[in-house]
């Protein structure tokens, strides 16, 4: 009796063992912190097209929570200028990442995830104008042309950049949001927009006299990433291996031509019915 009685006492000893063991697995996920993303909040002008970079995060993240675990989402509540958006991740200030397109200082700055977020569209720039100057744009021929005119842009934006270089005026603004008065006012003569940005943004801007030109087209790379802090590339790691496990099994591009903002630009780009002004990199 005393040696059947020893036997049943390792049996359950073993079973609570082997249960303890199984389980401490579940435990250690159920208790494990939530890696947390702050994102930028998105400007009233770019929300229709904007708002595919936090799906597409979500997206890389959801495809690595087995091998990373938990995820949290937040956005910053205030609006933040580009420059303030490079500090703040540059010194883990009040976001962790953001989405931009790429120079050599945001490169130098901050870590890029090097995967292009938005294709060819961002190479393309369309431009916003004054309704009442569309035959002075039909008129351009060359961009010596052009160079009689002004755009404008954000301070911070590597597009302006692009423009100084090859010899066009350029008017800048500390804040997207004012560029739009700015135009309307007469500061400057065009915005050069992203293909996929312009038709939107009018759309927001409707009744203030603003259109998208209809003969031009600027070209020139810039590639659009996610950026996080240089303290932060366990961040960057994650956000690169969900994003190349999207392109794979095709999610990436299933959610990329899923943006009637998108559609429109890649439209704009295949029916080749504009002129293209080549502009040279910095």
């Amino acid at each position: 009796m005393r040696y059947y009685s020893g036997v049943m006492i390792k049996f359950y000893f073993f079973r609570i063992v082997l249960l303890a063991c199984c389980l401490a697995p579940q435990a250690h996920a159920a208790a494990q912190k939530a890696q947390r993303f702050v994102l930028p909040a998105i400007s009233a002008s770019a929300r229709e097209h904007a708002a595919y970079f936090p799906r597409l995060l979500r997206l890389a993240l959801d495809k690595t929570v087995a091998s990373d675990g938990p995820y949290e989402l937040a956005y910053y509540e205030n609006e933040l200028t580009s420059l303030r958006r490079n500090i703040e991740l540059k010194n883990n200030g009040v976001i962790n990442v953001m989405w931009d397109g790429a120079n050599r200082q945001r490169e130098a700055e901050l870590l890029p995830v090097r995967i292009s977020l938005l294709k060819e569209l961002n190479d393309y720039r369309v431009f916003l104008i004054r309704s009442g100057d569309a035959a002075r744009f039909a008129a351009v021929r060359t961009l010596d042309d052009l160079r009689k005119l002004k755009a404008g842009a954000g301070a911070n934006w590597p597009s302006a950049d692009v423009l100084r270089f090859n010899g066009l005026p350029v008017e800048t603004s500390g804040g997207y949001e004012y560029l739009f008065p700015m135009l309307r006012v007469k500061r400057f003569d065009y915005m050069p927009r992203g293909v996929q940005e312009a038709w939107a943004e009018m759309e927001l801007h409707q009744g203030e006299g603003l259109q998208v030109e209809s003969t031009i087209f600027l070209h020139y790379r810039v590639p659009f990433y996610f950026f996080v802090s240089r303290s932060r590339p366990e961040l960057a790691a994650r956000i690169e291996r969900g994003l190349r496990m999207a392109q794979k099994d095709g999610s990436f591009d299933r959610l990329f031509n899923s943006i009637p903002a998108f559609q429109r630009g890649m439209a704009e780009i295949t029916a080749h019915k504009r002129r293209v002004f080549e502009l040279q990199l910095p």
